[in-house]
């Protein structure tokens, strides 16, 4: 920082003063003063219209991970395909499939719904007559009140699933300006994923026309290496995915589950959402088998097969499809999910790993950036 010596004066009733102040900035500080300033506003105007911004940044995350898949259609047809085509073709399709992997559940719930509200009395009384007593004899004291619970055992499950689905639509209903978001966003997120598809080009050039010239190499190294991060964590996860819906569906059809197939592969393409697919998928699981075999048998079944599908899912397939790129620790991902759905709900926990990824890959430049300037070094 220079300083340029200019007398001011400043008289009063009593007497002048006269003092030096002056200040001026070195270019390298009022370029981080300006960067800094745009950083704040960018930072004020995604908090105002987080809310508005919540589909375009969920859409932009699946347009860049569609956007190579419409390339691959594209040169598929050795560029005969027109770009419109080849985007509604792979938008329908990814579309289909997430419908799809919601619909797995429908044959859950209808089937185990009806066998819930038959079986959980008999579980009721099975706890009062076998578990309370052990849990006695072990110096546990519980009082159980078995009537009370079967009455309320069959006061909610005292509907048929199609009952229960017009109650939710009812609730929707009642819900107003909430449900009428989430409708909102659920067809705003396809439309705005497909006109980022068509032009995705053209808003890659926009950026990157915004960048200063000076900064152009670092902003092309940053941006690689980020791409290289996201598509081999996205490409491994895939794969993962693929591996886990085969292995949990013909390990819960081994010990002869009925619904061996649905919550097989809806477990294995939930992994997806760290740890929150793979506990869904596990209570699903454990609900199924509960109330098909006995309680035992159930709670043996769901531990060894989700038991052996965590260690072949930690120290064998993320491992190697994933591998350490990302470079994420276990408590690092933890925290990840925890801040991104404290700020952005069930979407945060969605693009938790991917933003990390790329966060990741900026504090890696910043730390050695910090290791090479003087305050590091200390001259």
């Amino acid at each position: 920082m220079g300083v340029d010596c200019a007398p001011i004066e400043s008289r009063g009733n009593f007497k002048a003063i006269t003092f030096t102040r002056c200040m001026q900035f070195t270019p390298t500080q009022q370029h981080a003063m300006a960067w800094t300033a745009l950083a704040a506003v960018a930072a004020l105007v995604l908090w105002l219209l987080g809310p508005v911004l919540m589909p375009f940044v969920v859409a932009s995350v699946l347009a860049y991970a569609l956007s190579p898949l419409v390339q691959t259609a594209q040169r598929a047809c050795a560029g005969r395909l027109p770009r419109l085509v080849a985007v509604v073709l792979v938008e329908v399709v990814f579309l289909l499939l997430l419908l799809a992997l919601f619909t797995l559940l429908i044959p859950i719930l209808a089937h185990e719904l009806p066998r819930m509200r038959d079986q959980l009395p008999v579980l009721v009384e099975r706890l009062q007559t076998e578990v309370v007593p052990w849990l006695r004899a072990k110096g546990v004291h519980v009082t159980l009140d078995s009537a009370n619970l079967k009455a309320l055992v069959l006061q909610l499950f005292n509907t048929s699933f199609d009952d229960g689905f017009k109650q939710a639509l009812t609730s929707l209903r009642i819900g107003g300006s909430v449900a009428l978001a989430v409708v909102g966003n659920l067809v705003l997120i396809p439309v705005v994923l497909f006109y980022l598809l068509l032009d995705w080009k053209r808003f890659v050039r926009h950026v990157e026309a915004l960048v200063p010239v000076p900064a152009r190499a670092a902003y092309d190294s940053f941006v690689t290496e980020c791409d290289d991060v996201l598509g081999q964590y996205l490409r491994g996860q895939l794969s993962v995915m693929a591996l886990l819906a085969v292995y949990y569906s013909l390990a819960l059809w081994a010990f002869g589950l009925e619904l061996a197939l649905p919550i097989g592969v809806f477990t294995g393409l939930a992994v997806f959402v760290p740890y929150i697919g793979f506990g869904f998928g596990l209570v699903l699981a454990l609900l199924a088998s509960v109330l098909q075999f006995a309680p035992s048998e159930a709670l043996v079944v769901v531990a060894v097969v989700y038991g052996m599908g965590q260690l072949i899912e930690s120290f064998v397939l993320t491992p190697r499809l994933v591998g350490e790129r990302i470079g994420l620790h276990p408590l690092h991902v933890i925290f990840a999910l925890m801040a991104f759905g404290q700020l952005f709900g069930f979407v945060g926990v969605l693009v938790a790993l991917p933003v990390s990824a790329v966060l990741l890959v900026a504090i890696r430049r910043l730390r050695a950036q910090y290791q090479a300037s003087a305050l590091y070094r200390g001259v």
